[in-house]
């Protein structure tokens, strides 16, 4: 059995604040409340420990799709970003045939049922080809509530978020089935209207898919989606923090309209996140990546990101100034309410699996434990 262990002197981020010279107790897999006897004290001073990271949505790494690879390819996409810190992934898919993506969720439900990721993300086929983005236009379709409840069901209770253009005909239908089956209904690869939208949001559906990407630009005259889903508390957004799919405005304009509490960090990551420039394929389509940024080679569409959680969480704290709680939630807590699994994961409290992140004073990561195993261990003089 693992020696428990008492992490000592680290500023430690709570659901409260910020505690300096904090203290984080592991007994086993899990957060203890009180130190057992025989721990072993890990000194953690002039370092931060935070709550492994949640990805929400995420389609690979270290060169492995979730969308296309194998079992063991799918669990090296899953060990890379546990390197970076995400020590709770969604596996999301790209837009396929309905039964190539009912298939793959067989596969993914199992590795769910496995606790080795956090469920599935149908991102597509039911998003609108004005927004496409990097899927394949051939493949589109409109939301058709019986086809959104076949990828439900090939899902085995594992489905936790569909992106739908809701403005698409069964759109406002295929909202209402998903918020019935408790799965989330994301706003994303969008034309709707602002009004479209609202009527989306009434219908359940609670989260925007990549804010600001995929969707038309704020208007004074035609707001479009993104005036209504930063406006309503009812939606959680997500951002891409890396540098490139936003503008800093733009992503202070999220945190000042949503606050710490409805904003949720991803990387939307392809395979090559964690891997390197060179070219790859997302579903069908082949993209090249270039100094770390994706874009497909036809069209030369930005094709999600290479990010992964650390560099976000570094960026968040350092360029864009955002308090350090506020990352955490929106990196942590936040997207593990999402996704049903705030009771194990996604803060520091007793009880909860002992994932955590161990950064430096400058937010470069340090340290990764899951689960009570150090999976990165902090190198400390």
């Amino acid at each position: 059995m693992a020696t428990a262990k008492v992490l000592a002197g680290a500023r430690v981020v709570l659901p409260t604040g910020t505690v300096a010279d904090g203290r984080v107790v592991v007994d086993g897999t899990r957060i203890a409340g009180v130190t057992p006897d025989g721990a072993e004290t890990v000194d953690l001073s002039g370092h931060w420990v935070v709550p492994g990271f949640v990805d929400m949505h995420n389609h690979g790494g270290g060169g492995a799709s979730f969308t296309s690879g194998s079992v063991d390819e799918v669990l090296k996409g899953v060990a890379t970003h546990r390197l970076h810190g995400t020590t709770t992934v969604v596996a999301s898919l790209v837009t396929g045939e309905v039964d190539f993506l009912t298939r793959r969720a067989g596969i993914l439900s199992e590795l769910a049922e496995q606790g080795e990721i956090a469920g599935i993300h149908f991102e597509g086929p039911f998003i609108s080809p004005c927004r496409k983005g990097a899927h394949d236009e051939t493949l589109l379709r409109d939301p058709d509530p019986a086809e959104v409840r076949k990828l439900i069901d090939a899902a085995r209770g594992q489905a936790r978020m569909v992106t739908l253009a809701t403005e698409l005909p069964g759109g406002i239908d295929s909202v209402r089935l998903l918020a019935e089956h408790g799965v989330i209904a994301a706003i994303g690869h969008t034309d709707a209207t602002y009004e479209q939208t609202v009527e989306a949001i009434d219908a359940g559906a609670t989260v925007a898919t990549h804010l600001y990407n995929a969707m038309p630009g704020l208007g004074h005259r035609a707001p479009g989606p993104i005036a209504a889903l930063l406006e309503d508390e009812r939606i959680t957004v997500e951002l891409i923090n890396d540098g490139t799919h936003l503008h800093p405005a733009a992503l202070e304009l999220a945190f000042h309209h949503k606050g710490g509490e409805k904003v949720a960090f991803i990387t939307d990551a392809m395979d090559a996140a964690g891997f390197g420039d060179g070219r790859y394929m997302l579903g069908p389509l082949e993209v090249e990546v270039k100094d770390s940024v994706a874009r497909l080679v036809e069209g030369n569409s930005i094709a999600g990101s290479t990010l992964t959680l650390d560099r976000a969480f570094k960026r968040a704290a350092t360029i864009d100034r955002i308090p350090v709680e506020d990352v955490v939630r929106a990196i942590s807590a936040n997207p593990a309410q999402l996704l049903g699994v705030y009771d194990r994961v996604g803060s520091l409290e007793p009880g909860k699996d002992a994932d955590l992140v161990v950064l430096d004073e400058a937010f470069d990561l340090k340290g990764v434990m899951r689960k009570g195993e150090w999976l990165v261990e902090p190198e400390l003089a």
